[in-house]
Formats: C-alpha cells, sequence, structure tokens
C-alpha cells in the first residue's frame, strides 16, 4: 500500500545523469507511443494510456508533463489540464465530466489532477460533504477498475515534497517574473492546511491503491530525479500492460 510515510525525500540526482536518463527515456517512450499507435511494428494499436498527475501545489507536476510529452508528436497525446467543475458539471456525477479525456484504443491522455480532487480539495475546503467523499473511494476504485477490464492503463502519481521545500518553491516563484503568474493567494491558503491535505493524501492512498491502479508516490525534492522516475515508470507500465494484452514491446534497439 502507498503512503508518504514509506517515501525518502532524500533521493536525489545530478544534472548529468538526469538528462542523460531522460533522453534516453523519452526516446524509448517515443518507440512505444508509436507502436501503440499501430504506426511501427506490426501495425496492431495497443491499450489505451492514461497517464494522472496529482501531488502538491509545486511539486513539479508541470516540468514533469514537459519531459513526458515533448518527445511525442502533439498528434499522439492529449494533455488535460482540470479546473473547478462548472456549473452544468455540478449536476452530474463527478467522475462524469473526465469522460472525454479518456484515450480510446491506441490512444494517450495525460491527466493534470483529475477525479481524486473529490477526496482532495472538495474534502478539505468542504465543497463535498463528508458522505460525499467518504463513498467517493468506493466508487473511484470501482470506476478505474472498469476501465482496467476494457484495457485501459491507468498509471497513477502523487508527487511528494516537504512543507518547507513548498514553500522555498513559493517564494522563488514569487521573486521571479515569469514564473509569478503560477503563484495565487490560494495557493498560500492551501499550504496553511497542510496537516489537513496530508491526512486526506494519506486516506486517498490507502482507499484507493488498488492492482488495476496501483499508486506511484514519487519523491520530488529533486525535480531531476522525479522526472527520470515518472519516465521510467511510464514506460515500464506500457510495457507490462502490452505483454498483457499479447503485444510485443519492439526491442529497443530495433525501436530506437
Amino acid at each position: 500500500m502507498a503512503s508518504l510515510a514509506d517515501v525518502s525525500l532524500k533521493q536525489k540526482m545530478g544534472a548529468a545523469e538526469s538528462l542523460r536518463r531522460v533522453e534516453s527515456a523519452q526516446k524509448r517512450l517515443l518507440a512505444l507511443r508509436l507502436q501503440l499507435g499501430g504506426l511501427i511494428g506490426d501495425g496492431q494499436i495497443g491499450p489505451p494510456l492514461c497517464v494522472m498527475f496529482e501531488g502538491w501545489d509545486a511539486s513539479g507536476k508541470g516540468g514533469a508533463i514537459r519531459r513526458l510529452v515533448s518527445p511525442l508528436d502533439p498528434r499522439h497525446v492529449r494533455v488535460w489540464q482540470v479546473a473547478a467543475p462548472s456549473e452544468d458539471e455540478r449536476r452530474h456525477h463527478f467522475v462524469h465530466r473526465f469522460a472525454p479525456a479518456l484515450p480510446g484504443w491506441g490512444g494517450m491522455a495525460v491527466l493534470d489532477r483529475s477525479w481524486y480532487g473529490r477526496v482532495l480539495v472538495e474534502r478539505v475546503e468542504g465543497f463535498a460533504s463528508e458522505q460525499e467523499w467518504r463513498r467517493a473511494y468506493t466508487q473511484i476504485v470501482g470506476f478505474e477498475r472498469a476501465l482496467a477490464v476494457e484495457g485501459q492503463v491507468l498509471v497513477k502519481f502523487w508527487l511528494h515534497v516537504s512543507e518547507d521545500e513548498q514553500r522555498r518553491r513559493f517564494r522563488s516563484r514569487e521573486r521571479d517574473p515569469l514564473k509569478r503568474w503560477k503563484l495565487t493567494g490560494e495557493d498560500w491558503r492551501n499550504l496553511s492546511h497542510r496537516a489537513d491535505y496530508e491526512q486526506a493524501v494519506e486516506d486517498m492512498l490507502r482507499e484507493t491503491d488498488h492492482p488495476a491502479a496501483p499508486w506511484h508516490v514519487v519523491a520530488a525534492e529533486s525535480k531531476a530525479y522525479a522526472r527520470v522516475r515518472v519516465l521510467e515508470i511510464v514506460i515500464a507500465s506500457i510495457e507490462r500492460a502490452m505483454r498483457e494484452a499479447g503485444q510485443e514491446p519492439l526491442d529497443a534497439e530495433v525501436a530506437i
């Protein structure tokens, strides 16, 4: 079972090693993505891939997503940034609005935030009643299992940083005129509720970590380390899913 307490934030990686491993992983990911889409190999399309990012504000989700999608043709991957639900979306079941983002066979999507908002921000900020967010755990697991049965590959990340590092990154953004737009009063307010969010995250990990869609808690104190870890986990997940679907990933040397 995934837990924040089990992750060592001391995980680091030098810039040179990170760059080397990122470039190698990006080449491998590009080959796998083309094979999933039926564009190389025998033309068989592979299972749909959905990579979901959750994590603390300023934990490096954007940077990890950029490294993940930058080697790919933009026609072959969709990045979906999740905001607060609209008035119309609030009239439906909370997972309803995510359906258009989900990829079909041969497709890939990346979600920057997800349906886990129900048990995180909606829980902490009181946008969902206790009855609503408590029953959401079972609903989410059921939803993910249903997707997995149909072949969907769900790769779920929580990017983890310490409170001190999060505060340091906020202050760094505040000083940089090109990054200041990323920082809002809401970010500072959320930081003041960090203990409540930590409890919500631990509950989320405990209740929604399951074999069909396990959580990957990534130490993100070192951005260099986190970016490599994300890429390598996605690659391993794709290769495993392809084999389970009866599709052998092309040999690395041939594919690249």
